[in-house]
């Protein structure tokens, strides 16, 4: 910690998962978010996510975004944090306002904070790998009062499914600056990226929450300034909220890559991490990939992250039905 900054850990874990519905729809033809699903049986992928958070901050300084549409799911996965840590997103209006939500729910509680924003749905083989990255940006925060650090990843192949972060030279501060980002290159393209030191964007953030939410306020002043008057005003009335519910039936649907950050890459840097097995999970085919590069572990995990539906069983059971999992994905 630098000064009086606390480490806060925001989880974002209210997204639907919708590339990966034909490994995560059951017999029975439910479709569960990949975070509350398990690579292999065992914690889901949201705790392991936790377990990321955890080893930066306590326990009480980590928050999680979630669906309300997804109670059923989230709510026995968290029962070990605290009510006021689990912020409840109305409706989908964009990754923008899922994160904006949490932003200024914190800024009534810490407006000094540190913030690192992890989403809940990847899956990493070298865990202190990445936490050590996470560490040395939390480390650098003091010296970035109006920029927010990208963690990076240097790419362990041409995936065109997958955003870039182009970087730039490094500042007087030692970070490198960023350049612009390319989503979802060719593989031709993505190759050339990689030549040229391109690193794969996992979206995980780190920065001050003044930084943060400046990036917001700068493109999107009107939503920011209206759900914080809604979120004060729920505040006010513990037991009668609705402001946010109410304000989330007006909400422009807003992407947090496209619309906040590419607009502001002058007030962006950009960490390089070493390569750590990373994987979004994001298609059938990268989970098939990582299945295959990620040893092989008992099934098993602890109560607050046990779940039913394993993806490493699922892609099993559908390839020995003959299914092509990769094509149904689209």
């Amino acid at each position: 910690m630098h000064g009086d900054q606390e480490t806060w850990a925001l989880v974002l874990a209210a997204g639907e998962g919708s590339r990966l519905q034909s490994l995560t729809t059951t017999d029975a033809g439910t479709s569960i978010p990949k975070q509350f699903c398990s690579l292999r049986g065992g914690s889901s992928l949201l705790h392991e996510a936790l377990d990321r958070a955890h080893a930066l901050t306590s326990v009480s300084s980590i928050c999680v975004v979630v669906a309300a549409q997804h109670q059923s799911w989230w709510q026995p996965q968290l029962s070990s944090l605290r009510r006021k840590n689990i912020i409840v997103q109305p409706q989908n209006r964009g990754t923008a306002n899922g994160i904006l939500l949490p932003l200024l729910f914190l800024l009534e509680r810490d407006p000094a904070a540190r913030i690192v924003l992890l989403p809940s749905d990847h899956h990493v083989r070298e865990e202190a790998v990445l936490a050590r990255s996470m560490q040395r940006a939390l480390e650098q925060v003091h010296r970035y009062s109006e920029e927010t650090l990208l963690l990076g990843l240097e790419p362990e192949e041409a995936d065109p499914q997958l955003g870039y972060i182009v970087p730039g030279d490094a500042d007087a501060r030692g970070m490198l600056r960023v350049i612009q980002f390319v989503e979802k290159p060719t593989t031709v393209q993505a190759r050339e990226l990689i030549s040229h030191g391109a690193l794969w964007n996992a979206f995980i953030v780190v920065s001050s929450l003044h930084a943060l939410l400046s990036l917001f306020s700068r493109r999107i002043p009107d939503v920011v300034k209206a759900m914080q008057a809604a979120i004060r005003e729920d505040l006010r009335s513990p037991g009668k909220e609705g402001a946010v519910t109410q304000i989330y039936e007006q909400l422009p649907t807003v992407d947090f890559s496209r619309d906040i950050l590419a607009k502001q890459a002058s007030y962006l840097r950009v960490l390089a991490v070493p390569q750590c097995g990373w994987s979004d999970l994001g298609t059938p085919e990268r989970v098939a990939r990582t299945l295959r590069r990620s040893p092989r572990q008992a099934d098993g995990g602890a109560p607050m992250g046990s779940c039913h539906l394993s993806l490493a069983a699922q892609h099993e059971r559908l390839r020995e039905m003959g299914v092509e999992v990769h094509r149904a994905a689209g």
